[in-house]
């Protein structure tokens, strides 16, 4: 019988359109799980210090190079909703934590290959989905179980913004010095131990190395000043921000002028200069050194303050606007309720040229509670990819900060887990004790990952890992010459934030036991 068809008193009754596709039970859970797992296999050799890059070209021809998870995933055209779905956790852990998307897909792929293999031993999918959650909560307990009792000094820091970074694009500049300047901005947007990480960002420009990355207390604005003879840079300035024109003010009732005459044209156009000047003269009566304006400036504004010496820029007035987190000011609407308490301050505002690009640089508020690390690279590749490795380092050292510490990387949490989970598993009866112990196995992907994109043999390496995990407690994959290690990834600096790994497990089980109860895939074009 057709899809969508059912009969009635011996007559066919169509319930869907007949151009409507389905697939039901057996293939439709095969078809979600292939498209899962072919997901998590495009990513999974970025994995590690090792890691390999991906190539991603657009139908523009727009090229990206990366081996951020995260960036592959939204980058590539994928259409299969279970294979959307993978790519969703990706998301997710971006978005919560910010590194460890390539674990979270990784591990979500390897579930579904684990489940997969249930279904064909007869196992029910709610059965599998229980067993994961039963599992999942048994890896939250074991990670907790292996956080590191230590104080999160800038040294312990500093080495997580340096694991984050390993095997990612650098530049010429070591990660050492990143990991410096991301522990540096994270600490000046700190207050009593909670993390504003919306006041850091990270600012590219092409034309010069990697190692000439710095970070600015304060902001950097793609914009220049309105007039050529406005000073290229302002010590100790007093800074305002007018949110909407400064321009000559419209009537709020339709009127109809006559002029008749020269000398009525010259009235009219004398009034407008007057209250242009006035506008001027009220921002230099109140000391004002730097202008940012949202809007349009008259030509006689910007004139008359460029003949002061005030430096006019344009500038978006986003939601809780930057300029205020540096300086200190208070927005205001229009010109004319511009006050001197709503002045902020900047210890130097300096305009530079960088190639064909002007940026202005807001550095060294007293109040200032943002700031912005620059980066340079030589191409746009290299300042695309140095974006993202820092946008990733900055996120996992604010995690570890705000979310509960840090845990063994190189694939030791990840043994430790499964291990755990293994010794929990005999507890759990019935069938969903397989689900359990699969859940396990699945966990073994990640360092068993690490040690194939290392150069070592995965099978011994993982039997290796297991064997010195039971002797010392702790042992990971070190990236070692042409290949890897087995050892204590804490004596090497390796470390990755709690919550990554908390976050990595969650998404991921949710993602693939969401595929594996779906039996009927209905599709109109």
């Amino acid at each position: 019988m057709a899809s969508g068809q059912r009969r009635m008193g011996g007559q066919p009754m169509f319930i869907l359109e007949e151009d409507t596709q389905r697939t039901s039970g057996e293939d439709a859970q095969s078809s979600n799980i292939t498209a899962g797992k072919a997901v998590s296999e495009a990513v999974r050799t970025t994995l590690g210090p090792r890691g390999m890059d991906k190539m991603l070209v657009s139908d523009s021809g727009d090229v990206v190079i990366t081996n951020d998870g995260a960036t592959i995933l939204d980058e590539m055209d994928i259409e299969h909703p279970a294979a959307q779905m993978i790519s969703e956790v990706a998301e997710t852990q971006e978005d919560e934590v910010g590194d460890g998307t390539t674990t979270a897909a990784v591990l979500a792929g390897e579930l579904l290959s684990k489940a997969e293999d249930l279904l064909d031993d007869d196992v029910h999918p709610t059965t599998i989905v229980e067993g994961y959650y039963e599992a999942a909560r048994m890896a939250h307990d074991a990670i907790d179980e292996i956080t590191l009792d230590a104080e999160l000094d800038d040294e312990l820091l500093e080495k997580v913004a340096r694991s984050s970074m390993t095997g990612k694009g650098t530049g010429d500049v070591s990660a050492d010095v990143l990991a410096e300047t991301v522990v540096e901005a994270v600490h000046q947007v700190t207050t009593d131990g909670n993390v504003v990480r919306d006041n850091i960002s990270v600012h590219t420009q092409t034309g010069s190395s990697s190692s000439a990355t710095r970070l600015v207390n304060g902001l950097i604005i793609d914009e220049e000043p309105l007039h050529d003879n406005m000073p290229r840079s302002v010590e100790d300035a007093d800074v305002a921000f007018v949110t909407d024109d400064i321009e000559v003010r419209e009537a709020n009732i339709d009127a109809e002028y006559n002029v008749s005459s020269v000398d009525d044209l010259n009235v009219a156009l004398e009034s407008e200069q007057n209250e242009l000047q006035g506008y001027a003269d009220h921002i230099v009566d109140l000391g004002v050194d730097v202008l940012f304006v949202d809007g349009d400036v008259a030509d006689h504004v910007t004139a008359a303050l460029a003949k002061e010496g005030v430096v006019v820029l344009e500038k978006k007035h986003d939601d809780g606007d930057e300029l205020a987190f540096a300086t200190g000011l208070s927005p205001v609407a229009n010109v004319t309720e511009l006050e001197a308490e709503d002045l902020g301050h900047a210890g130097s505002v300096t305009v530079e040229k960088y190639g064909d690009e002007t940026l202005t640089f807001v550095e060294d508020g007293p109040a200032s509670e943002a700031v912005t690390v620059f980066a340079r690279g030589g191409t746009e590749h290299v300042t695309d990819e140095l974006e993202r490795v820092l946008e990733d380092a900055l996120d996992v050292v604010t995690a570890a900060v705000d979310q509960g510490g840090v845990v063994p990387g190189a694939g030791a949490t990840e043994i430790a887990v499964a291990d755990h989970v293994r010794d929990e598993a005999a507890s759990v009866e019935g069938r969903k004790q397989l689900a359990v112990e699969a859940f396990a196995d699945a966990i073994d992907v990640l360092p068993r990952t690490l040690a194939e994109n290392t150069g070592m043999d995965p099978i011994d390496a993982l039997v290796d890992l297991r064997a010195e995990f039971e002797r010392e407690g702790t042992a990971g994959i070190i990236s070692e010459g042409q290949t890897g290690i087995i050892d204590d990834p804490v004596d090497y600096g390796v470390l990755d934030p709690v919550a990554v790994k908390h976050e990595a497990v969650e998404s991921a089980t949710e993602a693939s036991t969401m595929i594996v109860r779906i039996d009927d895939v209905i599709s109109a074009k």
